[in-house]
């Protein structure tokens, strides 16, 4: 293992991820939790500034890629062959809730500064990514549009479930899971209405099709 003193600093980044949270809780997304979470890896302060540019949003979107290392590594021990796609994003969500809410104070601190205006477009970025983090995980292929629709969905699914959360005080957060079993039941219905929606190939108006039917009758 590296030495955190002869790691780079995207080395460092990562190792300081870890920690920071814990740090983050009481002192803020600021430098105070750079420098507990520094010396607890005994570097210096200003190195371990250096990770971190942009201040907290950098801090923040560190710790959130840590996030999804971890879900993805708490997927891989899961048979997922073996479930329905409905039962693999609810794998997925929880596994991914369940890491973000250890440090539910710094969590919701990241929230916070994640919803001012100046850090919307990193937000969804950073959202987008952990949606995307997550069907990779589960073991998704898609390269055509459902790539695209795929991650627009689980994105408002993971942020309705996160917004959610954080007004709930219930034991485990027992009222988000169930928030979420809903939320899923009705993307699930979506889905199934859309496909008994989706037109016919053999039943959609051609009109080279219909010229051939009428040559043919000409014809005859």
């Amino acid at each position: 293992m590296i030495a955190p003193t002869d790691m780079t600093l995207d080395e460092l980044r990562m190792a300081l991820a870890d920690a920071l949270p814990a740090h983050a809780a009481f002192d803020g997304w600021g430098g105070v939790a750079i420098a507990g979470a520094a010396a607890e890896l005994d570097v210096p302060a200003d190195r371990a500034a250096l990770c971190f540019p942009k201040g907290a949003v950098d801090m923040i979107d560190a710790w959130f890629e840590s996030i999804d290392r971890a879900m993805a590594a708490k997927l891989a021990a899961l048979d997922l062959p073996s479930m329905k796609i409905r039962d693999r994003i609810r794998a997925a969500l929880l596994a991914r809730l369940d890491e973000a809410t250890r440090h539910p104070d710094a969590l919701r601190r990241a929230l916070a500064i994640l919803a001012r205006p100046m850090h919307v477009a990193r937000a969804g970025k950073l959202a987008w990514r952990a949606a995307d983090g997550m069907w990779r995980a589960i073991g998704d292929a898609s390269v055509d549009a459902a790539w695209y629709s795929k991650r627009a969905t689980l994105t408002a699914l993971y942020v309705a479930t996160m917004t959610a959360w954080m007004d709930d005080d219930s034991e485990g957060f027992a009222d988000t899971r169930a928030f979420l079993d809903r939320r899923i039941d009705d993307v699930m219905k979506i889905e199934k209405l859309k496909a008994r929606l989706k037109p016919d190939p053999d039943r959609h108006f051609s009109p080279a099709r219909f010229l051939g039917r009428l040559r043919y009758r000409i014809e005859g």
